[in-house]
């Protein structure tokens, strides 16, 4: 069982930053592939970026890319998202997740470990 802790949520305006944080306490696991996804108000769970067991590849859904950017500390067991240039739309509650066996990284069912999510919101 791997336990993930979201952090860094928060209330921006619109065109500001914020960068989420997840944590594995206790554990390494750099050999997972960590994502992050999202879900909004009366909205199905999305994809928003994810990243390879190494760290040397990400992918990014089409909404986030050029705007978002994943990174990681490996010492602090820990994975990064950071958000450039949020807008409303980008409004929602944001989920890591990670799971050493990945086919799919935008897809959330490869996915068996989850945090409790981070609430992200941004004013107009």
């Amino acid at each position: 069982q791997v336990q993930l802790v979201e952090s860094g949520g928060g209330l921006v305006q619109a065109g500001g930053s914020l960068r989420l944080s997840c944590v594995a306490p206790g554990r390494t696991f750099s050999n997972y592939f960590k994502a992050w996804f999202r879900q909004a108000p009366g909205k199905e769970r999305d994809f928003v970026a994810a990243m390879n067991w190494s760290g040397g590849a990400a992918y990014y859904a089409d909404s986030g890319k050029g705007r978002f950017t994943l990174s990681r500390d490996t010492a602090k067991n820990t994975v990064y998202l950071q958000m450039n240039g949020l807008n409303p739309e980008d409004t929602a509650v944001y989920y890591c997740a990670a799971d050493p066996y990945v086919s799919d990284p935008s897809a959330e069912k490869y996915y068996a470990f989850w945090g409790q999510g981070t609430q992200v919101t941004v004013s107009s």
